[in-house]
């Protein structure tokens, strides 16, 4: 047997093509760096309001509360010295915070219970529910506006229409914006008449409760009032927080109608010395906006402190769904 020599012919290696997605990566990417920098071109206006508007003038505020600084001279550092000053020497200070505080406390709860009972009755299925919505919201798109501050003024002024309508009754009324006794009680009067925005929240909020519970509530014999107190209550605390919250750092802002309804001094002796409306004092009438800048910082720490004070408390009070 002759040996033979077999020989096996090579394997041929197809070279296998890349896969399309590979091929295609780089156009990908290239497709994604498009469309980021055509977000960042749409978003760059944003970010110009954000960085020149709020956060520059924000750190220019925080420097010139350390600074001796009027609009008319150039500012020297002080450090420390407006914040002390207003502690221990500004009596004024003092006093306009103690009158924004009470005119905080006693006009916030008022405003929210008013809100409340109109949104329950609206909440009834009156017919021209729309209508009637529109125009208890009024109130809140008014309110803050220098003719409603002017038309207050008058109103409860020594000849205004409350003291007509008092006189009917043979009651002379005194001069109500213009005693330091009544004075700020007037300004609380107008913020509770701006209670349009909160109730239409609150009208939002009650929607929301299903009817079944009520429904299940009145066959268990429960009357309204202690269908209010166990279901439409816990049900509405989220919603009441929520306009707690919004109206105590809208109070503390106030400043429209202090200055219009006190001929912009906070008369008379002060009582109506809105914290903002010192603030304006300070730096545009005694040109001390070094002073006002420390102002406005202390005010927004007062605003944050009571904003986390609500949060941490809310847990206490506050039901969502079945936790509180």
């Amino acid at each position: 047997m002759s040996d033979s020599l077999s020989v096996t012919p090579e394997r041929v290696l197809t070279p296998v093509p890349p896969r399309p997605g590979r091929r295609q990566r780089p156009a990908v990417n290239a497709h994604r760096k498009r469309e980021a920098l055509t977000a960042y071109v749409f978003l760059a206006p944003w970010f110009v309001g954000l960085f020149v508007i709020t956060v520059g003038p924000i750190l220019a505020s925080l420097y010139l509360s350390f600074t001796d600084y009027s609009l008319l001279e150039e500012g020297s550092w002080v450090g420390a010295d407006n914040y002390v000053k207003m502690f221990t020497q500004d009596d004024r200070f003092l006093t306009s915070l103690k009158v924004t505080t009470i005119y905080v406390v006693v006009s916030v709860p008022l405003q929210l219970a008013f809100a409340l009972l109109l949104a329950l009755a609206l909440d009834r299925g009156l017919r021209g529910l729309p209508f009637y919505r529109s125009v208890y919201y009024l109130p809140s798109l008014l309110g803050g506006s220098v003719a409603i501050a002017i038309l207050w003024r008058k109103l409860f002024g020594v000849d205004g229409l409350f003291n007509a309508v008092l006189a009917i009754f043979g009651i002379e009324g005194p001069g109500w914006v213009s005693s330091p006794d009544t004075a700020l009680g007037t300004l609380i009067l107008l913020h509770v008449w701006t209670f349009g925005a909160p109730m239409v929240i609150f009208l939002a909020g009650l929607r929301q409760i299903p009817r079944s519970y009520y429904e299940a509530a009145s066959v268990d014999g429960a009357s309204r009032l202690r269908q209010f107190r166990s279901i439409t209550l816990p049900l509405l605390t989220p919603i009441i927080f929520f306009n707690l919250v919004l109206e105590v750092i809208k109070s503390f802002q106030s400043f429209t109608q202090s200055f219009i309804v006190s001929g912009g001094n906070g008369g008379p002796v002060d009582s109506t010395l809105f914290y903002t409306l010192y603030l304006y004092l300070k730096g545009f009438k005694s040109y001390e906006m070094g002073y006002a800048a420390a102002m406005a910082w202390v005010l927004l720490l007062i605003i944050a402190g009571l904003t986390g004070v609500n949060f941490l408390a809310s847990k206490y009070w506050v039901f969502y769904g079945d936790t509180k």
